[in-house]
């Protein structure tokens, strides 16, 4: 029975960026996080026009850290405390926004030449209360330290946290899993039952739960304590993202998360009266504050 394993299934909000689409799964009206992501994206798969490239000018963040992981492409990350680094697929970029950062995301010169592809997902992540203010940090892990199980065809990248008796090395601040799940024809894995809070979502080719269809690009909130196992009969790419359950609702507007929308406010203003540090090498030009932004407020 789909009641005794999914209790929510989140459609995607999809927004045409010229090139490409991104499916967004949260932040939604019937539900802001599973554990502690509040926000999930998939960006593409998409192949761009030669010399064309994604530009992501610099922007803000505060009270929460950002996950990119791709599938394809390469993206150039820049940002206010100093940080550069390419991201290629396999390896994963946490940004932890802290009281404030700016970045900025744009396609390496070499990806334009050839014309770039661009396919991933990009995760926020809300930060417990006490780590809300916390100096923003920066760090990149490459695909080799990456821990993968499975066997056969079956491999199941841990980008966060402890899955399948394998442990990420990359920084959790709250109770975190994050996997990378590839099935080839036929292969199937169990899902970890240990998180408070667990989510699935098909990014590419087709899956099935315990013989449960699952439609692609949709975030189905796994039932606590469950132990279903993923299958895929022509090959399929699904993330699987949980871990502590907030006790405190967080507010989203735009950039920013905080557990105090007063908060939030303050941010608002400063970023309007350009109080945030700028980008060092990617100064010349910001997204300006939305009246109506595409992420609103929640709750």
């Amino acid at each position: 029975m789909t009641d005794d394993l999914i209790i929510q299934t989140l459609l995607p909000t999809t927004h045409d960026l010229g090139g490409f689409k991104v499916h967004r799964t949260l932040p939604a009206k019937p539900r802001t996080m599973v554990g502690p992501f509040i926000f999930f994206d998939q960006m593409g798969p998409a192949h761009l026009a030669v010399g064309q490239g994604i530009d992501v000018r610099p922007h803000p963040h505060i009270n929460l850290a950002t996950v990119t992981y791709l599938f394809g492409g390469a993206i150039e990350h820049r940002d206010s405390i100093g940080s550069e680094a390419r991201i290629a697929p396999g390896a994963v970029n946490l940004m932890t926004a802290g009281h404030g950062i700016v970045h900025s995301e744009r396609s390496p010169a070499d990806e334009r030449a050839g014309g770039p592809e661009l396919s991933g997902i990009q995760t926020w992540l809300a930060l417990p209360e006490k780590d809300e203010e916390m100096d923003p940090a920066f760090e990149h892990v490459a695909e080799t330290a990456l821990p993968v199980v499975g066997d056969g065809t079956v491999r199941a990248r841990v980008i966060m946290g402890e899955l399948w008796g394998a442990r990420a090395p990359t920084t959790t601040y709250a109770q975190t899993i994050y996997a990378d799940i590839v099935l080839g024809a036929g292969d199937s894995i169990p899902i970890d039952s240990s998180a408070d809070e667990r989510a699935l979502y098909v990014a590419l080719g087709e899956a099935t739960l315990d013989g449960m269809t699952l439609e692609p690009m949709t975030l189905y909130v796994l039932r606590p304590g469950t132990t279903p196992t993923l299958r895929s009969a022509t090959g399929g790419r699904v993330m699987l993202a949980g871990g502590e359950a907030f006790a405190t609702p967080r507010h989203v507007f735009w950039n920013f998360v905080s557990s105090r929308r007063e908060r939030i406010n303050d941010a608002k203003r400063a970023w309007k009266a350009q109080e945030f540090p700028k980008v060092p090498g990617d100064d010349k030009e910001w997204i300006p504050l939305p009246e109506v932004p595409l992420t609103v407020s929640y709750p």
